[in-house]
């Protein structure tokens, strides 16, 4: 796999202005691959090429280094940090085919677990959400998907999907536990209707949908509109709406937004968001799930959103590393 930029840390971005608020030295030796902030944007995960992972205490506009984690044997690709319900946990992927899980016990971090059960590099690792109980999904250049699930006493169950995109899988992204709309049409002291389901995103060009039935993973729906490798996915929060919404972006440089309103989950429209000049490595959900951030090739950071009128408009743009902010008047005028 060719090695991706770093991935921002852009959850949870609700303004229309972005700027450089922090700078982390991380004392890396390569080129970072990824950042991720912890659910409490208290603390910073940072991997790179040089094969460490690092965690730094960021609290009030500080750094400091408080772990670095030495277990892999190759480029680091990504980190994902689990919901704090389960104490302190990272997991993280890397190109000597491992995924490695993390635990902080005691203020010194250990490895809970590690998984080799690829063939090539793991590309991508996603954690379910919190009530699906501790549940990763990872994405690997030998075209399989691995599910972990901890089941306790220090044991986990695999599960693979082979074959689940020719050529390698490139990334991963949970949907959200409830069912869309099953808030809204829920029948008072009734609990909300939990499906396991996730995006993947693949070197055939697809982007790929599968759901848990009778504890066995399925293909749901397979999604064509790249021309070229998808290199990441995105499936958006929700706070029980009838819309589903995933974003996935590709080396083709385009990025596509793909919604459904059909309850079934049968029916996926594919609307372009824009075309860049350059391959798109990343896309990232705001918290809420109405500003999609995305990062490329052109070395820049453009935060979008959606009109009332269903088009999505460019609200900032900024280049990776400076501190400087352009409008939507200004971002008009670079793509006249």
């Amino acid at each position: 796999m060719f090695p991706k930029p770093m991935k921002q840390c852009l959850h949870g971005l609700a303004t229309a202005m972005v700027s450089v608020i922090n700078t982390v030295d991380t004392s890396h030796e390569d080129m970072i691959h990824d950042a991720q902030m912890d659910y409490y944007g208290t603390r910073l995960a940072t991997c790179s090429s040089d094969r460490t992972v690092k965690i730094f205490d960021v609290r009030n506009g500080g750094q400091i280094l408080v772990a670095d984690l030495r277990g892999h044997e190759g480029p680091v690709w990504q980190v994902a940090w689990a919901h704090p319900m389960f104490g302190n946990i990272l997991a993280s992927c890397s190109y000597d085919r491992k995924v490695v899980i993390w635990k902080e016990e005691n203020g010194t971090w250990d490895k809970m677990y590690e998984y080799t059960g690829h063939e090539s590099s793991v590309n991508s690792v996603c954690w379910g959400p919190y009530e699906f109980g501790l549940i990763l999904a990872c994405g690997s250049s030998d075209g399989a998907i691995s599910l972990l699930t901890f089941t306790g006493d220090q044991q986990w169950d695999v599960k693979k999907i082979s074959n689940a995109h020719t050529i390698g899988c490139n990334a991963v992204s949970w949907a959200p536990a409830v069912v869309p709309g099953s808030l809204i049409n829920q029948p008072s002291g009734q609990k909300p209707n939990y499906v396991k389901r996730f995006v993947s995103g693949g070197c055939d060009n697809l982007v790929k949908l599968w759901k848990e039935e009778d504890g066995q993973w399925k293909e749901d729906q397979k999604l064509e509109a790249h021309s070229d490798w998808v290199r990441d996915v995105g499936w958006a929060p929700s706070i029980g709406l009838p819309t589903s919404t995933i974003a996935s972006c590709s080396q083709d440089g385009r990025v596509f937004i793909w919604t459904c309103d059909d309850p079934a989950g049968n029916t996926w429209t594919a609307k372009l968001l824009h075309k860049f000049n350059d391959v798109v490595w990343h896309v990232s959900w705001s918290i809420t799930g109405n500003i999609l951030a995305v990062s490329g090739g052109d070395n820049k950071v453009t935060l979008w959103k959606e009109s009332m009128d269903g088009q999505w408009a460019c609200i900032s743009d900024v280049s990776k590393g400076q501190s400087a902010v352009s409008t939507i008047a200004d971002t008009q005028q670079n793509e006249q």
